[in-house]
């Protein structure tokens, strides 16, 4: 989710001007067939789903409102913004195959590629290659292919050709037909990506300029008659204000899709379905109809277009629908407890096909899933990703009692996914917590290395680092940060060498956390023991005792305003 920065005017210009001339001639309106008159296209919009299955069945119900509506003046186009797979027991279990199987039955047109869709590495249990033979994407290529749609992005490229991935059923983008209206489609991910996933299953692949290619794309396909261009991007931002789609004074401007949407000429594109940073966007970006709705199956969202003799003569934005009205973040209710009101003057019915595929799902998981742990929370523990959170000092304490001979523990913000909640622990809670399969790497890291992350991570943006072990106040002095370090009580001692346990995503790179660090040559010592498996044995081995939140009330971390930390000349100490 960090933001994109460094793009200069001149190159902006410059792509526009190069691009305008090329939209004069591609971008005119293909007359509709003879005989159609106004036409109206719903576009139904859905991202980060992170395999949470449970609300499929409602969303289904919702999207058969729709049709049935359109039945009478248009259609219906349903995409996805990317991240199906990744995220909860009962998908992770089947590496996303049964969220492939409802979006199948419910009639999906295209999904993007997003940065999590690579975390499930080969086909089978290993998240990287382990074996000579075995395919990096081949969980991913395995779920591409059973899908009854097309797989879109323009912007991550094959080193071996410098062009766009060229798998079975992906594409940059491609063009579908509804109700009379040809709508060009094309696919995006963030440019993070590669410091967003596991980088190990990236590797051979790199980021395209994504403004640059979409609008390629799009200029390909006005000129072979789309009158209406989608893009689905894994890529999005936050906006507070709902209820103003022309106001964007409460959207965070520096995130990707503005600086995206800046590039790509005017009138090129007409509607974005975003994704990636978990939040709601219901707008108009440089003129851009743009829809992002939140995480995890909770919402979706809609764009109405009607489109006249091949023009869109009007454009209605919604904010995101809710599918379950009575839901908590992160703890959805069954959907037999949900009693959405009618949409579409119809009532809302979970699909009985979708439901069914659902029940296989979890009862393929419940086992694993209802196992008490045998500990007791006091009260929920919560995550936060760009401070400190109670979770992250929880599981960082976890990780440094499963592995003792560790000075230091270390996890990031981004790998904490949902916040455990109070009562008796149960597995399927602390998968949700912890639903990524990383493995433990120790890092021997001298002094002058840890201050340095520590520095790096408190003055950038983006995932917070969680510490066990390790104690830190921050200070602006002349302009730059310092820092007072405690590693177990004792202060930092820039010339010893610590030995810190972390993921092997953050040691191999992640992030872009160790990016810059020169680690010696066995620096890494790299495990097979997966994190969550190892933290759930420290908690069974804790049965019967009580986990009070207010224990991570002492913060680990001391440091001036808020991050990211940055100083100035004349700061005082």
């Amino acid at each position: 989710m960090a933001t994109r920065r460094g793009h200069s005017m001149v190159a902006r210009m410059m792509l526009r001007s190069w691009l305008v001339a090329a939209l004069v001639a591609c971008s005119a309106p293909a007359a509709a067939p003879p005989g159609l008159g106004p036409r109206t296209i719903s576009i139904i919009g859905t991202n980060d789903l992170h395999g949470a299955l449970i609300r499929l069945p409602l969303l289904a119900g919702y999207i058969a409102n729709v049709r049935a509506a359109r039945a009478r003046d248009g259609g219906v186009l349903l995409v996805d913004a990317g991240d199906l797979f990744q995220g909860t027991l009962e998908s992770n279990l089947a590496e996303g195959a049964d969220v492939i199987r409802a979006y199948n039955a419910m009639g999906y047109n295209a999904s993007a590629i997003g940065n999590h869709e690579f975390d499930f590495g080969p086909v089978g249990p290993a998240v990287t290659v382990k074996a000579a033979g075995e395919d990096p994407r081949g969980a991913l290529k395995a779920r591409i292919g059973e899908a009854h749609f097309p797989f879109l992005v323009t912007n991550i490229a094959d080193d071996a050709t410098g062009k766009a991935i060229d798998w079975p059923n992906t594409a940059p983008g491609t063009m579908v037909e509804i109700a009379g209206v040809r709508i060009g489609l094309i696919g995006a991910s963030t440019e993070h990506t590669p410091s967003t996933t596991m980088p190990a299953n990236f590797a051979g692949l790199h980021m395209l300029p994504t403004a640059r290619m979409i609008a390629g794309e799009a200029m390909a396909l006005r000129g072979a008659g789309a009158q209406v261009i989608v893009v689905i991007a894994h890529l999005g931002s936050e906006c507070k204000d709902l209820d103003h789609p022309d106001d964007v004074s409460t959207c965070d401007q520096s995130e990707e899709v503005f600086h995206v949407l800046a590039e790509v000429p005017k009138g090129l594109v007409d509607v974005f379905v975003a994704g990636h940073t978990h939040a709601a966007i219901a707008h108009r970006i440089d003129g851009v109809a743009v829809i992002e709705s939140y995480s995890s199956g909770r919402a979706f969202g809609r764009i109405d277009l009607v489109v006249d003799r091949g023009k869109i003569v009007s454009t209605t934005i919604d904010k995101p629908q809710l599918i379950c009205p009575l839901d908590a973040y992160q703890n959805p209710i069954p959907v037999a407890d949900c009693h959405p009101a009618p949409y579409e003057g119809r009532p809302v019915v979970a699909d009985a096909a979708i439901q069914h595929i659902v029940d296989d799902s979890l009862a393929r998981a419940r086992e694993r899933s209802d196992e008490k742990l045998g500990v007791t929370l006091a009260g929920p523990i919560t995550k936060t990703y760009k401070t400190e959170s109670q979770e992250g000092d929880l599981v960082t304490d976890l990780m440094r009692e499963a592995r003792p001979e560790a000075d230091v523990a270390m996890t990031n913000g981004g790998g904490l996914r949902a916040d455990l909640p109070p009562g008796e622990l149960t597995y399927g809670a602390l998968f949700q917590a912890m639903p990524f399969d990383n493995r433990f790497s120790l890092i021997s890291l001298t002094g002058v290395q840890l201050r340095e992350l520590v520095a790096d991570n408190l003055t950038r943006a983006g995932s917070i680092l969680s510490w066990s072990g390790l104690q830190a106040t921050a200070r602006c002095v002349a302009g730059s940060i310092d820092l007072d370090i405690a590693i177990n009580g004792k202060p930092l001692d820039d010339a010893t060498t610590y030995k810190v346990v972390t993921s092997d995503f953050l040691a191999s790179g992640g992030d872009g956390l160790l990016a810059d660090t020169k680690l010696a040559p066995d620096a890494v010592q790299p495990t097979d023991v997966i994190i969550r498996e190892a933290v759930a044995n420290v908690l069974r081995a804790r049965k019967g005792t009580t986990v009070d939140p207010a224990a991570f009330a002492t913060k680990r971390l001391v440091y001036p305003g808020v991050r990211p930390v940055s100083c100035h000349e004349g700061d005082a100490p």
